[in-house]
């Protein structure tokens, strides 16, 4: 966890506002799999709930922000294709493992959501942010 808190308060404490998003997106990512992994190493389920709030809330979030700071005339677009990209492979192997030591069930089934909603969310949160950018002069409504 500590190595990625790095460059997201790298991206959070330096440049435009939109890369802020993109890191606070990113940390929400990287928050949610170490619940689920803590989850199933020390045995808390309630761990699990917690990730599935943040899977929820996290991408929600930064839409929000998205939609905000769409009118902000930022120089340079944000870079939020690398993270959605590092965040969907790590989710994968995180979330296939979570599952196998939870065994069948409704614990298997609530991590393979949580899983899920972090692949949607930041897909959609990375498009969102993509197209919130936009050039100096360039009319936005068509």
């Amino acid at each position: 966890m500590l190595a990625a808190a790095i460059p997201v308060l790298w991206g959070v404490t330096t440049g435009p506002l939109l890369r802020g998003v993109v890191a606070q997106n990113f940390a929400t990512s990287v928050i949610c799999l170490v619940m689920l992994l803590l989850a199933q190493g020390y045995g808390r389920p309630s761990y699990t709930d917690l990730a599935l709030v943040l899977a929820v809330l996290g991408p929600v979030g930064t839409l929000v922000y998205a939609r905000l700071l769409a009118e902000e005339d930022d120089k340079v677009p944000p870079q939020s294709r690398p993270a959605t990209i590092l965040t969907v492979t790590a989710t994968v192997p995180v979330v296939i493992a979570s599952c196998v030591a939870a065994g069948p069930g409704r614990a298997a089934v609530k991590v393979a959501l949580v899983g899920l909603l972090l692949i949607a969310g930041n897909m959609t949160a990375s498009q969102t942010l993509s197209g919130a950018y936009r050039e100096p002069g360039e009319d936005r409504h068509g």
